[in-house]
């Protein structure tokens, strides 16, 4: 059976759809992932087969607008307008490579992003969807929207509502868009103007979903269907890497570092941000390894404790950290908590404040900082916390044993291959 998995984003929304796919392939399917060019040569090294999608994250978040659409920080109005700002000029052309890649395709299985596109293809088509998310997508009133994070204690009534409302946020934003492909590219029907529509009618037809997080890290509400799943993360086999001969002298040179990192985010200053950073682990008296990422964190002069390196396998790096400082990315989130280390979440935008939060709920994080409050002396409380606090360096290596153990590939492959073969 050959499946084509719809997904975009960074490197922390393909990576898991990677592993995804090696489970898939493992299992007997044919695997193609369409999404960015950036990561064929990825795809490809894990052997699967790729397709092409509109759009380049890395050019968009570098650009001047991309970092204003990061600054939205936690307004979620700012952020979906945001989204359709930039998202708005590809998508006829991401759709139309979306449908070139699930020509062939006996089912479609989507992200978050790719759902808007293969909702309607898997329609034309007559093929299944499988849907696999890395952010709670259904409504619950358990917890908050992830793209509606402004949560109020024991509201459940204002949690309910905080998914309706980011939902329907995203469906306007993007419904022009995908109604002029549907009529235009597949000669569909328009989708109705309310979006709950459409996912009720997948909640009765129960096709299955796999939410890829760890129900350590976030459990399964009771009000959710049977055939929605949270399956646990889904990760790459353990990387046999070899760290250059410099970073390896510097990790033995001195106790664990702080692993200092944003991954795809770009600040509108990022030598300001640096020199806070820096600024804060002097306080805090802390060695670090200080990723420079997509954002272009790379300040000039760095004292001997800190060492640059421009990129190195999570699963390889986190387990030697003293905490992880990151930006609450999904990706990232899940690489620092299967770790077992405490963190240190610096939100952007989008979901990264519910992760961080989340991380700060577990107990293995001394909160959630926000850019608003940041400042060194802030940070490197924050920091002297995570690497200091007993407790709390307990309850992240327990947390990271228990989400070693979870086969959330396979359990996500069992879903999937239960419904096609019913």
């Amino acid at each position: 059976m050959k499946l084509t998995i719809l997904t975009a984003g960074s490197r922390g929304d393909v990576q898991p759809y990677v592993a995804l796919g090696a489970g898939l392939q493992n299992a007997g399917f044919q695997v193609r992932i369409a999404t960015h060019k950036i990561f064929e040569s990825f795809i490809r090294q894990h052997e699967l087969d790729f397709a092409p999608l509109e759009g380049d994250p890395r050019a968009i978040v570098q650009a001047p607008e991309g970092k204003d659409w990061l600054a939205s920080g936690r307004n979620p109005f700012g952020f979906i307008a945001g989204f359709q700002r930039l998202m708005g000029p590809v998508m006829r052309q991401a759709f139309q490579d979306a449908w070139a890649a699930c020509q062939d395709a006996d089912a479609i299985l989507v992200s978050g992003l790719g759902f808007y596109p293969g909702y309607s293809i898997a329609q034309k088509l007559g093929v299944p969807l499988l849907q696999a998310y890395l952010q709670p997508i259904h409504p619950t009133s358990a917890f908050p929207s992830a793209v509606f994070p402004l949560p109020l204690r024991g509201h459940v009534i204002y949690n309910y509502l905080t998914h309706l409302l980011g939902g329907q946020m995203f469906w306007q934003a993007l419904l022009p868009g995908l109604n002029l492909a549907r009529r235009e590219l597949l000669e569909l029907p328009p989708l109705p103007r309310l979006g709950a529509i459409v996912f009720v009618d997948l909640d009765r037809r129960k096709l299955p979903v796999a939410y890829g997080y760890s129900p350590a890290v976030l459990p399964r509400p009771r009000g959710w269907g049977e055939w929605i799943q949270v399956v646990g993360y889904w990760f790459l086999p353990e990387a046999d890497w070899t760290p250059p001969a410099d970073l390896a002298d510097f990790l033995a040179a001195g106790k664990p570092p702080v692993y200092v990192g944003f991954g795809s985010m770009a600040d509108r200053d990022p030598e300001r941000l640096a020199g806070i950073v820096l600024e804060a682990l002097e306080r805090s008296g802390q060695r670090a390894v200080l990723l420079t990422g997509w954002g272009g964190l790379k300040p000039a002069n760095l004292p001997e404790t800190v060492f640059p390196l421009e990129s190195a396998p999570h699963d390889w790096l986190f387990p030697r950290m003293a905490a992880v400082l990151h930006h609450g990315g999904a990706g990232t989130t899940a690489s620092a908590l299967r770790a077992g280390v405490p963190a240190v979440v610096l939100p952007f935008f989008g979901d990264q404040f519910f992760w961080g939060q989340a991380v700060a709920r577990l107990g293995v994080s001394p909160g959630v900082l926000y850019r608003r409050e940041l400042n060194a002396e802030r940070l490197a409380d924050f920091i002297h916390a995570a690497v200091q606090d007993r407790d709390m360096r307990l309850r992240a290596q327990a947390l990271g044993v228990r989400i070693r153990a979870e086969a959330g590939v396979d359990r996500a492959v069992a879903l999937f291959q239960r419904y096609l073969q019913a």
